[in-house]
């Protein structure tokens, strides 16, 4: 009996999907590309702002790296 209640509450959660699927590309304005070119210019920028900060996580990834065994050097002399 527990299976019965899985299928249906898997057929029933599939069944919803049914409109999203059958949907049809009605509305034909021709303006693919600008679409892309919009979302590749979203694109641009959200990278143009990630590379800076992940270039200094980098630089404090190897100044930490190079800051440990000049610590450890020091407090064996």
């Amino acid at each position: 009996m527990k299976r019965s209640a899985l299928v249906q509450a898997i057929a029933a959660w599939l069944g919803t999907a049914a409109p999203a699927l059958a949907a049809s590309g009605a509305r034909e304005d021709n303006s693919g590309i600008f679409v892309w070119l919009f979302l590749g210019f979203c694109a641009l920028i959200i990278v143009a702002q990630l590379l800076p900060a992940v270039f200094m996580m980098l630089g404090f990834a190897k100044g930490v790296k190079k800051e440990r065994p000049l610590a450890s050097e020091s407090a064996h002399h």
